[in-house]
């Protein structure tokens, strides 16, 4: 009877980040059996997302953001009460398809419970809703860019 190793694998991890050096790719998933591998790369920092066992829905915080201020660029600060966060990790898209005009512009008035973007976490396709009525004046995020959970995504004033 053949033992179950334990651990991950990190020859398979290295195979995936040098597939990815060598593709071009962005993000690679690999699934066998009960294992989950993710290797993903922003600029170039490339991480691995260990498997969860069941899929865990989050709750948004009750305060704006973990630390939007954190995440905006040197030198320009944010108002955490203006900022919308990812309420999950996963890919954030700013059209509902391929090729469509996106949800919001810059300069864009919405109005509460409008869909501003998509996150796709775990296969399934999450609609962001404003937060409050106003203006779009910045999109943080790119379409198909991978995003963290409290990460900024959308400013709104």
């Amino acid at each position: 009877m053949a033992e179950k190793k334990s651990g991950i694998d990190q020859a398979l991890i290295r195979d995936l980040a040098n597939i990815l050096n060598d593709t071009d790719l962005t993000e690679i998933e690999v699934e066998q059996e009960d294992l989950r591998i993710r290797v993903s790369r922003a600029g170039n920092t490339q991480y691995v997302q260990a498997p969860i066992a069941a899929p865990v829905a989050y709750a948004a915080p009750a305060a704006a953001a973990a630390t939007p201020a954190a995440a905006a660029p040197a030198g320009k600060t944010r108002n955490p009460d203006n900022v919308v966060s990812a309420p999950m990790v996963g890919t954030a898209y700013l059209a509902p398809a391929p090729g469509a005009a996106s949800f919001i512009q810059v300069g864009a008035t919405v109005k509460e419970g409008q869909t501003l973007l998509i996150i796709e976490a775990m296969k399934t396709m999450n609609q962001i809703p404003a937060p409050k009525s106003g203006t779009v004046t910045e999109i943080v995020v790119q379409d198909g860019s991978p995003v963290e959970y409290g990460e900024a995504l959308v400013v709104i004033e």
